[in-house]
């Protein structure tokens, strides 16, 4: 990880994020952090696609990173072991950026997940590459991940099941009710699910000087 921001810029980011886990269901540690999880460990990914943002002078737009956790059955208990991966093709100043953003450095969202990170993985630089398929979300990162994220079909099966007005950290309040399949692996944190749950959400991030 880089060394600490010395002074916090203005920063935004905003686009579109999705994750699985391995609960059965909607994730009751979604809902709020207090819930029981389906299984011993709660373990998964958000991915996050960044259409435009800024950090300070830095541009953010069209940046692609994962984050991976395992975290007990009860996430508020804390003790959470988290990953970041970084699309390589990313800049200095830009890997700098989302460091502090991920790891809740400079405030926003993710400062209040940290708050349950016991221990964080070195961040990683591979290729990431997102692929939206008639709303199916498609994500391989080098030779350690591949992905898959399908929404469930409601009444009309081109519309799918949503959640509105859910309040969230990261996600944005109405979100896409999916299944996903994912092989994962960094030897210390593992996700092997199939048909579990996923979400598909917008978001929008931000620190600015008013």
């Amino acid at each position: 990880m880089n060394g600490p921001i010395k002074e916090i810029p203005s920063w935004r980011a905003s686009g579109s994020l999705f994750e699985n886990c391995n609960c059965t269901g909607i994730c009751p540690g979604h809902i709020h952090f207090s819930n029981d999880c389906s299984h011993e460990r709660c373990i998964g990914y958000w991915a996050i696609q960044i259409d435009s943002g800024f950090f300070g002078d830095t541009d953010l737009s069209g940046v692609q990173c994962v984050v991976a956790f395992d975290s007990p059955q009860r996430m508020i208990d804390g003790k959470w072991t988290e990953a970041i991966i970084v699309d390589r093709e990313v800049s200095e100043e830009q890997l700098i950026a989302l460091e502090a953003i991920l790891t809740g450095s400079v405030g926003g969202p993710w400062e209040v997940l940290d708050r349950f990170v016991a221990k964080r993985l070195p961040t990683k630089q591979l290729p990431i590459k997102i692929v939206r398929e008639q709303n199916i979300e498609k994500l391989k990162v080098g030779n350690i991940m591949e992905s898959v994220v399908t929404p469930l079909p409601g009444t009309h099966n081109n519309v799918p099941v949503t959640i509105e007005n859910m309040f969230n950290q990261i996600h944005g309040s109405s979100q896409i009710v999916a299944q996903g399949e994912t092989k994962y692996s960094d030897g210390t944190i593992t996700i092997d699910t199939s048909g579990t749950h996923a979400l598909i959400s917008r978001f929008n991030w931000e620190m600015v000087d008013k």
